[in-house]
């Protein structure tokens, strides 16, 4: 039993739903709270491929360098299918919030108007910096965009707030549509 956050141990979640706007302010907040996250891709074998890698965003479009010749970036080649979590760095339950991108990543060409564009949103100064890379202009190399088509939100304390944890965010939908969850597990 936990003393200080009962509401962790309300059973069943809560299903509220949020609106369509509150729920994209939660999703681009996590965006801003950190810039690490974890893409995965599908390899040759159809294995799954996941590394982490440095993301920045515009509204719900999130940018990565894909590094040139890897593993991940021949994925994205041969299928642009992608799924990106991003979690602010949890300390118990009470705290954690993230969300999960699913959609195609578009591979953008360098100098084309996408990738100029792609990488003023990308920070690739302070990247380059860190990296001991030529600052005298960004990386020649390919940035990838991921447009989602569907994004999960999870956050625990909006069940304080009477709000299902699990949020999900569909880009042909204005609707958003929550998971029903529970704080009890079953035995196997």
């Amino acid at each position: 039993m936990s003393v200080a956050h009962k509401w962790l141990e309300q059973d069943p979640w809560p299903t509220k739903q949020m609106s369509r706007d509150m729920l994209e302010s939660r999703i681009e907040r996590v965006l801003t709270l950190t810039n690490i996250g974890y893409l995965g891709t599908v390899s040759k074998s159809g294995s799954a491929i996941v590394s982490p890698l440095e993301v920045y965003a515009e509204g719900l479009s999130v940018y990565f360098l894909p590094q040139p010749g890897s593993p991940k970036l021949k994925a994205m080649q041969r299928d642009p299918r992608v799924s990106l979590a991003i979690a602010n760095p949890m300390a118990g339950w009470a705290c954690v919030m993230g969300a999960q991108f699913f959609g195609n990543a578009t591979l953008l060409e360098v100098d084309t108007p996408e990738w100029e564009h792609g990488m003023k949103v990308f920070k690739w100064v302070g990247s380059s910096f860190e990296l001991g890379r030529d600052l005298s202009g960004p990386p020649r190399t390919m940035i990838a965009r991921l447009d989602p088509d569907r994004i999960v939100y999870t956050e625990h304390l909006l069940r304080k707030q009477g709000y299902a944890p699990r949020q999900i965010w569909r880009k042909d939908s204005d609707d958003v549509q929550v998971v029903q969850g529970t704080a009890k597990f079953k035995p196997v």
